[in-house]
């Protein structure tokens, strides 16, 4: 079976623990597969913990819920990045253009 020209992967991360999960499932897969578009999408208790512990390898991958960031009054920090939707729609909308879901 050809393997597809380009790997998308969405991990999705609404708790510490999840993220935690998806980071290290993150770094393996860049590790593996260098060229994978892969991001991390942190929404509710994931945010905080994205924006409290930070992780090098993986910042850059990772995608903060607008709507958990609003509430938690809190701002991003850099390599940090925002959707431009909620967390649920950014991740439908991705799936629906062919990218790979991942509960971590």
């Amino acid at each position: 079976m050809a393997e597809p020209s380009t790997m998308n992967v969405i991990l999705h991360a609404p708790t510490p623990d999840a993220l935690e999960r998806a980071r290290n499932n993150a770094a393996n897969l860049k590790r593996e597969v260098p060229d994978a578009d892969v991001r991390i999408v942190a929404n509710a208790e994931a945010v905080a913990a994205a924006l409290d512990d930070p992780r090098p390898d993986t910042d850059a991958l990772t995608w903060l819920c607008p709507n958990t960031l609003a509430r938690s009054g809190r701002k991003k920090r850099v390599p940090l990045q925002v959707l431009e939707q909620p967390a649920v729609l950014e991740i439908v909308r991705a799936q629906q253009q062919g990218w790979i879901y991942i509960r971590s």
